[in-house]
């Protein structure tokens, strides 16, 4: 019985590594070595926090360690990705690839295992540690520093995984009525987080996509406020942003509330930014690039003399991470493709006074784009 057709939010690993396996010969690569830990997940479903995954044309090895060996077993070959061998080692899974690699020679290893160049991604690992690569390899095989193949690969979500997006946003978007419930003036920023939190642990999330942030008053200015023990006031801005993690993928969520009567120059902020935000999502359709859709958004702030106080991209991508590729910022020409995942999230911050930040996470379709967040953004006045 065929389970991954029963399931429609069951992972194609096998058909992500065969696609990389047939890219490894047009960037002259007998093997590429992969550290990146969400990078491992994708290709094969091992989500344990120590791996190294070794991927040639015909085969692959993921060499993690002892405390991993069942959990190994259990995602990798439940994942049905059984051209995986798995490898416990005793030591660094990178030190142990590279040792593996070192040991089984031309002689003893299989065409498709017996690499000269093997890729490494330098993002993902530090100097030092391509200095032990290297000496454990002994001169048998050259390391080459590559592109992020396994990034762009991610860009472009599959169904399975804008299904298990879609889930992640509206399990976090829920927690918003627990924000509202718990907002008042003298509680502390860090209750209303908890509270959230708890709410989204219960529901089976696995876990925050971020540390929550909930900044209100003058601290709503602060872009990333993580919640604090301040005290929200009787009245002013509270900046909420806020996700989860559902079956390892992401959701993010920013909505901004007012506490207390707000005055006609604060309902004018927020109009300005949530203007800002629906022509940035209007402007999100194929081929449009990351640029085009951050100048809609900042064109508007312009328009109302509020660009100074934009200070961040637009946007940016998110799935296995909360932060991928694409980034929604000026200069980036990656052009936009049915299945990119992004959010939109133009904020406009005072210093010292008050900020406001609107966030929907959408899909690029084929025509568009769709908002998966539930997407009710009037003002609320609490």
């Amino acid at each position: 019985m065929n389970h991954t057709a029963m399931d429609p939010t069951a992972m194609d690993h096998t058909g992500r590594l065969r696609r990389l396996q047939a890219s490894l010969s047009g960037h002259k690569l007998d093997s590429l070595l992969i550290a990146h830990l969400p990078n491992v997940h994708y290709l094969c479903g091992f989500t344990g926090s120590a791996a190294a995954l070794m991927v040639a044309d015909r085969g692959s090895i993921l060499f993690t360690d002892g405390r991993y060996s069942t959990q190994a077993k259990e995602e990798v070959h439940g994942a049905n990705v059984n051209n995986v061998n798995i490898v416990i080692a005793r030591k660094s899974p990178l030190v142990a690839a590279a040792e593996w690699l070192a040991a089984h020679g031309r002689s003893s290893t299989p065409a498709s295992l017996r690499p000269v160049s093997v890729g490494i991604e330098p993002e993902s690992i530090t100097a030092g540690m391509r200095d032990r690569l290297a000496s454990a390899l002994k001169g048998k095989a050259r390391l080459r520093s590559v592109p992020p193949l396994v990034e762009r690969a991610r860009m472009v979500k599959d169904a399975a995984e804008i299904l298990r997006i879609r889930r992640a946003v509206e399990l976090g978007a829920s927690l918003f009525r627990i924000a509202r419930r718990k907002i008042r003036p003298g509680v502390s920023e860090v209750e209303v987080a908890a509270a959230m939190e708890y709410e989204a642990r219960c529901a089976g999330a696995e876990g925050m996509s971020f540390p929550t942030i909930l900044a209100s008053g003058a601290r709503s200015a602060i872009v990333h406020g993580r919640a604090s023990g301040a005290r929200i006031p009787r009245r002013g801005f509270v900046v909420c942003d806020f996700g989860v993690i559902l079956a390892g993928y992401c959701s993010d969520r920013t909505r901004t509330v007012h506490v207390g009567r707000p005055s006609g120059e604060a309902r004018q902020l927020y109009e300005a930014v949530l203007e800002a935000q629906q022509a940035a999502i209007s402007a999100v359709r194929p081929g449009v690039t990351a640029a085009e859709v951050d100048g809609a958004s900042r064109r508007v702030l312009r328009q109302r003399k509020l660009a100074r106080y934009f200070t961040h991209s637009t946007g940016h991508g998110l799935g296995l991470e909360i932060h991928e590729a694409p980034r929604l910022a000026a200069g980036q020409a990656q052009k936009l493709e049915p299945g990119m995942v992004i959010t939109i999230e133009p904020g406009a911050y005072v210093p010292g006074k008050w900020g406001v930040r609107i966030e929907d996470v959408v899909v690029v379709t084929s025509s568009g784009c769709e908002v998966l967040t539930p997407t009710d953004k009037e003002l609320v006045i609490i």
